[in-house]
């Protein structure tokens, strides 16, 4: 049953997948992009299963798995304290609180959190820039989401190692630009690049992302699927990418 949360004066609440989702954000903040959209309609799911969400930020991922999949029960990590008071009233708002749990905890000492092996899948939208790339934002909330200040692409992987059952599966994105680092990483980690997808702003565009599902323990050997294209043009979704808007 959904349950209308109180929203602070520095916060929207927005909706996505035809308003049927609702996420409380922070205005100035760290606001949720199409990038998590993409992750969540790219992992791939049995009924049931258990899923935990590494950085899982304002929530929008467990969100959308959720409504995505009736029978899943979504766990997140996320280490700012406010992030995780909005994705736990975003929980109850949509009626997910029996099945999303969102923790405030470190990635660096998951084993604190949580026992090993306690996961069937694991998701991470980890930090993009590492503290040489790109400005370091003002903002205290993105500049931890977007910078890898608080945690390395490493121990997001390393956390998702140690939560994963055998042969579990963990989807990450990524810039394309900083692909052979992700994969070589994953290999690295035990977590064997399984499926990959590239990701297009337009159709004749270089790939801005990669979306990659790597699984604990398997033999070498990955499949390349079709890209995805976000724009037909400027300012216009593919059909694509707007059935995982609309759904």
């Amino acid at each position: 049953m959904r349950k209308r949360q109180k929203i602070l004066e520095d916060e929207t609440l927005d909706v996505l997948l035809k308003e049927k989702v609702a996420v409380i954000q922070s205005k100035k903040g760290y606001r949720f992009s199409l990038d998590a959209v993409l992750l969540a309609h790219f992992l791939r799911v049995r009924d049931g299963e258990t899923i935990v969400d590494l950085g899982a930020g304002s929530g929008v991922v467990p969100l959308i798995l959720c409504f995505l999949h009736s029978s899943l029960h979504v766990a997140g990590i996320e280490i700012q304290a406010a992030m995780v008071e909005r994705a736990l009233r975003s929980a109850a708002w949509n009626g997910f609180e029996q099945r999303m749990k969102i923790v405030q905890g470190d990635v660096c000492s998951v084993e604190q959190i949580f026992s090993p092996q306690s996961f069937d899948g694991a998701i991470c939208n980890p930090p993009y820039l590492g503290l040489k790339r790109g400005r370091i934002n003002p903002d205290p909330e993105r500049r931890v989401a977007r910078h890898e200040i608080r945690a390395s692409l490493r121990h997001f992987l390393q956390a998702g190692f140690y939560l994963l059952r055998d042969k579990g599966k963990m989807a990450l994105i990524y810039p394309a630009g900083r692909a052979v680092e992700l994969l070589q990483a994953m290999r690295e980690e035990s977590l064997e690049p399984k499926r990959m997808r590239w990701v297009h702003s337009f159709p004749t565009s270089e790939a801005a992302l990669v979306l990659v599902e790597g699984v604990k323990g398997a033999r070498s050997e990955v499949t390349v699927v079709p890209p995805l294209v976000v724009y037909e043009e400027p300012g216009i979704y593919t059909e694509e990418v707007k059935k995982f808007l609309d759904r």
